[in-house]
């Protein structure tokens, strides 16, 4: 048998078991949420959080910013967020590139994520081009399908800058038209008006894609298009100006946290003074405190910097993928979410 069949059975092999998504309809967490009230540590924490989050919910001039970063999307929480969405329990994403691109996106088009059942040499993973996440792995080839599909999708578009949000938009309209998965938080996101917004957009399969969009125009002498950051801020920050009150769920920290924190501040500085804090706050993270980095740095904390009410927040030391099912499954079946009305955030900026 040649090498390279040898390899493609291999790889095979390794790539034969898919991450299945939870699906927070299918069960009810209530009781186990209401039974972890009476407990301590982190089981107390998260029934705090997710009473929180219920918060959010009932309070019907609260618009919900869902804040992720990480690789919960990849290990299985991907079809939650997207329920969140469609079940208008979110008005507004922010987000890592790679949570929006490499993972909702990809599948999006089609591909899948895959369970690593054994780890093998990752020089072994690299040289079948299989791309490994802690226990899962990414074909490699279907990856740069994603980074070519981005491409493609910046070529259609005019010559000037976009802000994250206006981008992800155009790739939400792409998985309408050609998309392989109805359940992807970036189609349902641009169906229901729900902005997302990626700070650090290029920092993902994104950026190969976009890279090579402008090398290939500079080439040609022509001009190209561009994600301007400060229109992300900008954006973000009127959306929070138009809100009025609001509330995070936040999985991981990092740039999004930082980013939409920051949106307080940055309406102070355009003059709005009258524009609260972040009312409600959760985030849950396994970071430590004490190396003062942002993913870190307690809600507490966050609120000397003038970011969020230290009131109503909880701070919950877990990783999110094994707890974001149960606070997501019992906010659905509390379905304080039916008397919501739909935001629609997006729209604000069609009118602009």
């Amino acid at each position: 048998m040649s090498d390279s069949k040898i390899n493609d059975t291999r790889k095979k092999e390794l790539l034969s078991t898919q991450v299945e998504h939870i699906d927070i309809t299918s069960f009810d967490a209530r009781p186990i949420i209401d039974s972890m009230k009476k407990m301590s540590f982190t089981s107390r924490d998260l029934a705090n959080a997710t009473g929180i989050y219920n918060q959010m919910l009932e309070d019907k001039d609260c618009t919900i910013f869902l804040v992720i970063a990480g690789s919960t999307s990849a290990g299985g929480c991907m079809d939650a967020y997207a329920e969140l969405v469609r079940s208008n329990m979110v008005d507004c994403v922010v987000a890592t590139g790679a949570t929006i691109v490499d993972m909702d996106f990809f599948e999006g088009l089609g591909h899948k994520h895959y369970q690593a059942l054994e780890v093998p040499d990752d020089d072994t993973l690299r040289s079948l081009y299989i791309d490994r996440i802690y226990d899962t792995y990414i074909d490699e080839e279907q990856l740069q399908d994603c980074d070519f599909t981005i491409n493609k999708i910046a070529n259609s578009l005019e010559h000037r800058g976009y802000s994250s949000r206006e981008f992800i938009r155009e790739m939400g309209k792409y998985l309408c038209e050609h998309g392989k998965k109805e359940n992807s938080l970036v189609k349902l996101a641009y169906e229901h008006d729900v902005p997302i917004f990626c700070p650090a957009f290029v920092d993902s399969s994104a950026g190969f894609g976009l890279v090579k969009h402008q090398v290939d125009q500079m080439e040609k002498g022509e001009g190209y298009m561009m994600i301007d950051a400060i229109a992300d801020f900008r954006e973000l920050t009127q959306i929070k100006i138009e809100a009025g009150e609001s509330g995070l769920l936040m999985v991981g920290g990092g740039v999004p946290k930082n980013f939409i924190q920051d949106t307080v501040v940055c309406a102070e500085i355009l003059g709005h003074e009258d524009v609260s804090v972040h009312k409600y706050a959760v985030q849950i993270t396994v970071a430590d405190v004490r190396d003062g980095a942002c993913s870190s740095s307690t809600l507490q904390e966050a609120a000397s910097w003038g970011k969020v009410n230290t009131g109503i927040e909880q701070m919950v030391f877990a990783e999110a993928g094994s707890v974001i099912p149960l606070l997501a499954s019992d906010a659905y079946h509390r379905e304080h979410w039916k008397n919501r009305d739909k935001r629609r955030w997006a729209k604000l900026f069609e009118q602009s």
